[in-house]
């Protein structure tokens, strides 16, 4: 087993382009380990539709990271609290699903902290029935990755508030997250630790677990390769927001012209239909604005731009644009 050194990077972006680099292009002879911590950050998994998993407003108001992971499984929420392990080694039918593996050197650690951890369901560590980790797996059918987090010491009212999802009437192909009971280790501990005092007592249980380690520090060559690879990839919307599932999402709301009811169809991040229903009165067909509006990307910002130029009372009489453009994308209907 290898450890691979992050050099204390903290931004979620980077540290999964690093966990992918390392699973697609490390030696396939070794098996690696690589713990990180991440800045605010909520990490969807690869199958989920974000908006659906995200409460859009606070997260954008908290600059907290929005970053979809290589693996399945449901959103989790990171922050300097929280410690993530990551194992990646060879591809193997019998590993692949197999959480126990995984988590059992990691779940002897915590109980040698006096913890009575133990993996429960398919792919959480739970003490006394509250969830303090949850673990996803990924394969490329050569190698594989199995990574989880740590709560050691995680804000939960901040998991509260960024999982508190508001859009309303979402219906997609997406797997939604179940949310569970979760605690913090640090509340099942005798003698208080810090995030860096807590990962090197991990690392010190799993070398025990484990052949003699190596350490492992990245050229600066592959830093530059993992550092492309985060712009080309974790750090675009495509990735984040418009590799969600097809969704349909219903919003209406009424005004003092009368309710307007939106069916919005989106397909890989894009509006590929608009329809605008209500009992409101306007001189312009509003097949004029659900035109303008197909082939927009499902984006705030994007949307905002393409109705900059419209006057809306010519659709529905006295409405606020910023209203409007809220019913269209925000998150109270």
């Amino acid at each position: 087993m290898i450890f691979i050194e992050n050099d204390g990077h903290t931004n979620p972006k980077l540290n999964l382009a690093l966990e992918e680099y390392v699973l697609r292009h490390f030696s396939a002879d070794q098996d690696y380990l690589l713990f990180y911590v991440n800045e605010p950050s909520i990490i969807i998994g690869r199958n989920q539709n974000t908006l659906e998993e995200i409460n859009y407003s606070y997260v954008e108001e908290n600059d907290i990271h929005i970053v979809r992971r290589i693996s399945g499984g449901g959103a989790v929420y990171h922050d300097y609290g929280n410690l993530n392990f990551s194992f990646i080694t060879n591809h193997d039918a019998k590993s692949l699903s197999n959480f126990k593996k995984f988590t059992a050197p990691v779940i002897k650690v915590l109980n040698s902290l006096g913890l009575n951890a133990e993996l429960k369901g398919r792919n959480d560590i739970e003490v006394d029935d509250r969830k303090i980790s949850g673990t996803a797996q990924f394969s490329t059918g050569k190698r594989m990755v199995s990574h989880g987090t740590l709560l050691l010491d995680t804000d939960l009212n901040e998991v509260a508030k960024a999982l508190n999802v508001k859009m309303s009437k979402i219906q997609s192909k997406g797997h939604k997250s179940v949310r569970s009971r979760v605690a913090n280790i640090s509340e099942f501990l005798k003698t208080p630790l810090t995030i860096e005092a807590f990962r090197q007592l991990v690392l010190e249980g799993l070398y025990d677990e484990s052949e003699p380690f190596q350490t492992y520090q990245l050229t600066l060559e592959e830093w530059s390769a993992v550092h492309q690879l985060k712009a080309e990839k974790y750090d675009t919307w495509d990735w984040n927001y418009g590799r969600s599932p097809k969704f349909n999402i219903r919003r209406s709301k009424r005004f003092q012209i009368g309710e307007i009811d939106l069916r919005i169809f989106v397909e890989k991040g894009y509006i590929t239909d608009f329809r605008i229903y209500g009992d409101f009165f306007g001189k312009e067909p509003v097949a004029h604005l659900e035109q303008l509006l197909t082939g927009v990307r499902y984006d705030y910002v994007d949307i905002t731009a393409a109705l900059k130029p419209v006057d809306l009372k010519d659709y529905f009489g006295e409405v606020n644009k910023a209203e409007f453009i809220d019913l269209v994308y925000g998150e109270d209907a």
